[in-house]
């Protein structure tokens, strides 16, 4: 134990003179949490509480035109602003940049006669398949569409959403158009507000409900997200002191001047775990703290803690272990301090990426989608989402465990290997 004790003592001083080290395994995942999770944080505001502007460009001057933009007004997701109704496309573009609007949108000028032309086409055909006699009125065509310009910067689905969106619009525009077109050809007045609101809005509300394991309903913030992912990027990135703290040691013959002693190297591998495993600890621990107190005063939401801290000690011990035990196999076969750094930061981003830190599994397909169960940073993520978003306990992350735990026996083994191969045990 003396032995072991000394060999601590030593790796902690030999860490405290590397600031290099402790900058990139404390100060860096602290920027990142911070910054991605403001990032995130105002994506989820997008789509929830902003608005995307919109730039509407009318050239139409009737009635069905003036509906159409009340109608985008209510959907909710955009903040709508009218340009001049003489803009061409380029005039359009510069509007979009000179304003910050992520869509432009140009009505054609026969918005208002083409949809009253469908919508009492429409009625006449449904008050003749009831057998009643409706206006004669020939065939329309269809309405000319809409124009809309967007920002290529706005992400697929999101484009698809607004669509989506512009598309339920006017779909309300000519469904009115055309019950006001049937009402009058059936009673020859105007079809009443009140009943034509009941009719255009008697729509079926939906209840959004959260599943988790311990039956909560507090729907997940981008730093329930966030601070559980970059907690095990930090982790893992302990590589980046560790790794060269490996290399040096066998560079300058440190390796060779312990066979020589009364004592076994192992000792200070062990020594090395032990001693990186409590910087994981102290990782998680001051990530996870300024999730809790720190976010709120920067506008950020909270953390929130799962509500089994036991089962949370235990997976952050085994996604530490799983981390150092990772960075101690590349310091092994690594020959020079920089192969060591290189291989280790590329490494790491490429296990984040398939892990699900970067891109969420259950958007990959395919090839990544397989590779994400080899990548250690992904039975972690598992793990802690676990518990931070499905409130789970300690019997749902069992497997994940169990999983992390064969991956660090694997990579022990391998360490073993190695140290043997290169005749340094």
């Amino acid at each position: 134990m003396f032995k072991l004790w000394t060999t601590i003592v030593k790796d902690v001083r030999i860490l405290l003179r590397d600031r290099v080290g402790i900058s990139l395994m404390f100060v860096m995942p602290i920027i990142l949490v911070v910054v991605v999770t403001s990032i995130q944080n105002s994506t989820f505001n997008l789509v929830n509480k902003n608005k995307l502007s919109v730039l509407i460009c009318n050239t139409d001057t009737g009635q069905a035109s003036m509906q159409l933009i009340k109608s985008i007004n209510k959907i909710g997701m955009f903040k709508v602003s009218l340009v001049p109704n003489d803009k061409t496309e380029k005039q359009m573009g510069d509007a979009m940049h000179n304003q910050d609007a992520m869509l432009g949108v140009i009505i054609p000028s026969n918005f208002t006669v083409k949809v009253d032309a469908k919508s009492k086409s429409i009625a006449g055909k449904a008050l003749k398949s009831f057998g009643l006699d409706g206006d004669t009125v020939k065939k329309a065509g269809d309405v000319d569409p809409l124009t809309l310009y967007y920002n290529p910067i706005l992400q697929e689905s999101l484009r698809l959403s607004v669509q989506g969106g512009i598309r339920s619009a006017l779909q309300l525009v000519e469904s009115r158009e055309t019950l006001r077109s049937l009402y009058f050809s059936i009673n020859e007045k105007q079809l009443p507000e009140q009943l034509e609101n009941e009719m255009l809005n008697n729509n079926t509300a939906i209840n959004e409900i959260p599943v988790s394991k311990d039956g909560t309903r507090a729907t997940p913030n981008a730093t329930q997200h966030n601070v559980p992912a970059w907690t095990i990027f930090a982790m893992f990135f302990v590589i980046m002191s560790l790794g060269g703290s490996i290399v040096r040691e066998k560079v300058s013959g440190s390796f060779i001047r312990l066979k020589t002693l009364p004592t076994n190297y192992w000792v200070g591998i062990i020594s090395k775990q032990i001693t990186y495993l409590c910087v994981t600890l102290l990782q998680a621990a001051v990530i996870f703290s300024m999730g809790i107190w720190l976010f709120p005063y920067i506008g950020l939401p909270a953390l929130n803690l799962p509500s089994d801290i036991l089962a949370l000690f235990i997976v952050t011990l085994v996604c530490g272990w799983c981390a150092v035990s990772y960075s101690i196999c590349v310091g092994v076969f690594a020959d020079t301090q920089e192969q060591a750094n290189g291989f280790g930061a590329v490494s790491i981003v490429i296990l984040s990426s398939i892990g699900g830190l970067m891109v969420p599994s259950f958007a990959m397909q395919g090839f990544a989608k397989s590779a994400a169960n080899f990548s250690p940073m992904h039975w972690c993520l598992q793990s802690y989402y676990s518990l931070f978003l499905e409130g789970g306990n300690l019997r749902d992350v069992v497997k994940n465990i169990i999983l992390l735990l064969i991956i660090t026996v694997v990579l022990q083994l391998v360490i073993f290997w190695g140290l043997k191969r290169k005749k340094l045990i």
